[in-house]
């Protein structure tokens, strides 16, 4: 299985850098087996049952990009110089890995100052990452945070565009609770409250994980065997509740439907060993095609990176050839990719029809 499979052409222009509005008037794509239709996110109550369960996850992005100034010394005097930093996640000693450009002139000991409330202190590196020690923890640490800090767009919007203020709306999902994520589960983004109102109502179900979803996922493949691909690891946790949910969905013959890919890969690992229970640590499951969905029935997500990790799973669960077939559609058609773009409902086995 080489990496060229899972590459294809993809526009410039198909890109999205800003969010549909409102958030489900976005595009949908809807692969019911072998079948493609045009819809939007709305329709989503058309397509689901009542009995079926949508697994969202309730991570919530920290404002973790940061900009700030460290003192140095130069024949001029004393000056300051601009630091970038990129808060990855935090270390059992209170710490925070980060991407810092650039990382070379920072020295341990050294402090960085991001407001006049927030500062840090790097303690040492690993791996081509900062480990930081910032003066505040707790809530005090949250709220000088969500004021200095920006959120993490991802490269190819960062690429384009610098974040702002409408990004701490538009790059959080309506239910997020559980701070910890770098990184949105973007197919969440296309819900409001509305939509979920509409979807209780025709007798569709909910329950929440926990999926922290790291830079990592941004990280590029760079071997072109992708079986040798290491995974990154991110923290994850399916409560009894959760568990139980998605037990009695299977008993009463309703679909389970991650939205998002960080929601499949974590309700996959609770399941590897054959069984639904409570779960709770880090997961790096890789998963590409011949990998056996245990829970999964189906999937809503944005469209992926060509050669991604994201192109694998999805291929996983709809098969090589018919993910060529529903992004050649997608490109054709003109739908929006990546994090704020459109979304596609991909249902291995045929729904029958429209439901009505």
């Amino acid at each position: 299985m080489r990496l060229s499979d899972f590459d294809f052409h993809l526009p410039e222009a198909l890109i999205a850098t800003r969010p549909a509005v409102p958030r489900s008037s976005a595009r949908l794509l809807v692969a019911d087996g072998g079948d493609t239709h045009d819809a939007v996110v709305t329709d989503l109550v058309d397509w689901l049952r009542p009995g079926d369960l949508l697994v969202l996850n309730d991570t919530r992005v920290i404002p973790a990009r940061l900009f700030g100034t460290r003192a140095r010394s130069s024949a001029q005097g004393e000056t300051t110089a601009r630091i970038e930093v990129t808060l990855l996640e935090p270390q059992s000693d209170g710490t925070w890995s980060a991407l810092i450009k650039p990382l070379k002139k920072v020295k341990p000991g050294e402090e960085v100052m991001f407001s006049p409330d927030l500062s840090a202190t790097l303690t040492g590196t690993h791996e081509g990452q900062g480990l930081l020690r910032f003066n505040l923890t707790g809530e005090d640490f949250d709220a000088a945070l969500a004021q200095a800090g920006a959120m993490p767009l991802p490269p190819y919007i960062a690429a384009k565009r610098a974040a702002d203020e409408q990004d701490k709306t538009d790059y959080q999902t309506v239910w997020a609770r559980n701070s910890g994520a770098v990184a949105a589960p973007t197919a969440s983004l296309h819900f409001d409250e509305a939509l979920l109102e509409a979807l209780t109502a025709r007798g569709v179900a909910m329950t929440h994980v926990t999926l922290h979803v790291g830079a990592g996922t941004f990280l590029p493949v760079k071997v072109e065997d992708v079986t040798t691909h290491k995974m990154h690891a991110e923290w994850g946790q399916v409560s009894a509740q959760a568990a139980n949910d998605i037990a009695q969905a299977k008993q009463r013959g309703g679909r389970v439907i991650p939205v998002g890919t960080t929601a499949l890969r974590l309700i996959e690992t609770m399941a590897r060993d054959g069984r639904i229970a409570a779960w709770e640590g880090e997961t790096d499951i890789f998963i590409y095609p011949g990998f056996e969905m245990q829970v999964t029935d189906g999937l809503m997500t944005n469209f992926h990176l060509p050669k991604s990790t994201l192109m694998m799973l999805v291929s996983a669960l709809m098969g090589q050839d018919r993910i060529r077939e529903i992004y050649a559609h997608a490109i054709a058609q003109k739908y929006r990719f990546f994090s704020y773009g459109d979304a596609s409902l991909l249902l291995p086995r045929a729904n029958g029809s429209k439901s009505t």
